[in-house]
């Protein structure tokens, strides 16, 4: 096999309990370090990472320190490519740790199935190993939770997909569309990925590319960020006239609207309860056969109590979030400009 150059990006803040995890399963990686430099990129971290960082650099010379003072995600990526080094560039994550495999067959697939952009299987861990952080990774990881999000639920085999976690990419990719939109905070991978395939890229899921994610383990946490996730399911649109996200981002918006919706307006016409049945019941039906299916499968009735709940907390918050960032794309000025002048 060939070992091109290879650069590692990894956006990072305030991520003292992970970062060292994730920087020492790139140094156990089975890919040639003469060939390989992994960026950190910190946002200016408050806790210890940075002196963790500098730990692992000292453990390991070819990882580099680099500060991102705007702190927000693109904006690291952006640092990263324009000092990266390498003919290949493959985006990881402080929240996760890597198999020793995982940029060696990165390169690999994208060259044998001449890829643009190529990804793995993201294995979703609890971050305390508690009932409900079990009970929110189980609902990360299933179909009812997340749709058809493949590099969650798994794949048979290669297939080409909108999106990946991570992503390995040339270098030439971003010097013939462009480097990530660094006007979105959250969503950013997303929009890139649909910028790659309107210019005809392809992108790669390859489920024997294994990353360990740690998830968030209260619902305090994960409501917060579900909420904070629909938001930016929608407010790309202000940035581009392009779709900048795949349907599924776009789908609970109007389920929780027609929810919602339909619930206020029921106590002034009966139609609209029925319209609340129509939506709500089909959902409470599947939210409790899948949450029984998972308890049954796991032998421990507390899933059943559980996963409702948790994929309620899902599902609401998101479609609450994309209901708020809906109402500030359509007051934006930027959003109307966009599509009717073109600018």
């Amino acid at each position: 096999m060939n070992y091109p150059p290879v650069s590692v990006i990894i956006p990072c803040r305030n991520e003292e309990k992970f970062i060292e995890g994730c920087l020492d399963s790139i140094a156990a990686s089975d890919y040639p370090k003469d060939n390989l430099e992994v960026l950190v990129i910190d946002g200016m971290s408050g806790d210890a990472t940075r002196d963790i960082i500098r730990r692992c650099i000292q453990r390991s010379p070819f990882i580099k320190l680099l500060d991102n003072p705007k702190r927000i995600t693109p904006c690291a990526l952006n640092t990263g490519i324009r000092h990266a080094k390498g003919e290949i560039i493959v985006r990881m994550d402080a929240h996760a740790r890597y198999e020793r495999d995982y940029i060696s067959k990165c390169v690999r697939y994208l060259n044998e199935y001449d890829a643009d952009n190529v990804g793995g299987t993201m294995i979703t861990l609890p971050r305390d190993n508690t009932v409900v952080g079990k009970a929110i990774v189980t609902a990360l990881s299933h179909r009812f939770g997340v749709g058809n999000s493949a590099f969650r639920t798994g794949a048979k085999g290669p297939k080409w997909v909108d999106t990946v976690f991570g992503g390995c990419y040339r270098r030439e990719i971003f010097e013939r569309i462009g480097l990530f939109n660094e006007e979105l905070v959250c969503s950013q991978d997303m929009e890139f990925n649909k910028r790659l395939k309107r210019e005809g890229g392809r992108i790669l899921l390859v489920p024997e590319i294994i990353s360990y994610y740690h998830a968030r383990s209260d619902f305090k946490s994960f409501v917060r960020h579900n909420f904070r996730n629909g938001v930016w399911a929608i407010v790309p649109f202000i940035y581009t006239d392009a779709m900048p996200v795949s349907l599924r981002h776009i789908i609970p918006v109007f389920f929780v609207a027609g929810l919602f919706g339909s619930a206020a307006l029921s106590f002034y016409s009966m139609p609209f309860l029925w319209l609340f049945y129509m939506i709500g019941v089909p959902y409470f039906l599947a939210n409790l056969y899948f949450s029984g299916a998972i308890a049954v499968e796991r032998l421990d009735f507390r899933y059943a109590l559980l996963m409702p709940v948790v994929f309620a907390s899902l599902h609401i918050p998101y479609g609450l979030g994309s209901v708020k960032g809906l109402l500030r794309t359509m007051v934006s000025r930027r959003f109307w400009r966009n599509r009717f002048s073109g600018k």
